[in-house]
């Protein structure tokens, strides 16, 4: 029933966001639940090894696929839910720690605090940003929300999703991902570069539909992105991470206007 004001009531059907819960598992071991979208999923979950520092690159992983036949895999009448995916790393990649699995379900994942939290992603990653030369100007920068926008195909029927696009310095929109998670659309579009084996991002933005959390910025980092562009404010945490990591952050990116946060010296003015 759709209500407005001074006016009678109509009933209609509505377009909704579909979510359904992911559990990845690495070796059939499980390692992570995460409230998605259906779809792009094997990205998803190569963004998400890569952002948590289990991988490196997209030839860390031999293989995806969809488990059936095991608990969760399938329905009530045994047919596939497409909601387990079971990924086998590479020879000589190491596995992850059972006890630092994380089983979780959750639509806005958080990890550690802290200084605790922006050193260890400073051990971790293996593809530093300090050092990119990246330059863009801000007259793309602040074009490249809008771009992001046109380019969500699912957004103008439901209203409910997040987005993440990885542009180049000219503003050329190179992916985009919609879920309903906006952790998962970075992941989805970061495990896209991977499987496409651009990972490090060099010399590229991370543009995102909503804030930057300090988890957003840990999984550019740990993609080698040296630049994030966010429509709405990022944490004092996420300010603190991109600082330490020689990352360009932009905030209200809005407009014809915007606040860099760190990294200014990769946005070029007048």
């Amino acid at each position: 029933m759709k209500v407005t004001l001074g006016a009678e009531p109509t009933v209609r059907p509505d377009t909704l966001v579909g979510e359904e819960p992911l559990e990845i598992r690495v070796g059939g071991r499980s390692l992570a639940v995460t409230m998605r979208t259906p779809g792009d999923d094997m990205d998803l979950a190569m963004g998400f090894l890569l952002g948590e520092g289990l991988i490196a690159a997209g030839s860390d992983i031999a293989s995806m696929r969809y488990c059936v036949g095991t608990e969760g895999a399938t329905d009530a009448d045994g047919r596939p839910t497409y909601n387990v995916l079971d990924v086998a790393l590479a020879p000589g990649v190491p596995a992850p720690d059972p006890a630092a699995a994380r089983n979780f379900y959750t639509t806005s994942s958080c990890g550690l605090c802290g200084k605790a939290s922006i050193d260890a992603v400073r051990v971790r990653t293996r593809h530093p940003v300090a050092d990119d030369p990246l330059r863009v100007p801000a007259e793309v920068l602040a074009e490249l929300p809008d771009r992001l926008r046109r380019a969500q195909r699912l957004f103008a029927t439901t209203g409910g999703l997040h987005a993440a696009a990885l542009a180049d310095a000219e503003g050329t929109i190179l992916a985009v991902r919609e879920d309903v998670g906006r952790h998962n659309a970075v992941d989805k579009v970061i495990g896209w570069a991977a499987r496409s084996g651009l990972v490090p991002l060099r010399a590229r933005v991370l543009v995102v539909s909503g804030r930057a959390s300090f988890e957003l910025v840990q999984k550019a980092v740990m993609a080698g992105v040296p630049a994030l562009a966010a429509v709405s404010a990022p944490s004092t945490l996420a300010v603190d991470l991109a600082e330490e990591s020689g990352m360009t952050l932009a905030g209200f990116v809005r407009g014809r206007t915007m606040n860099i946060y760190s990294g200014a010296h990769r946005v070029a003015l007048g």
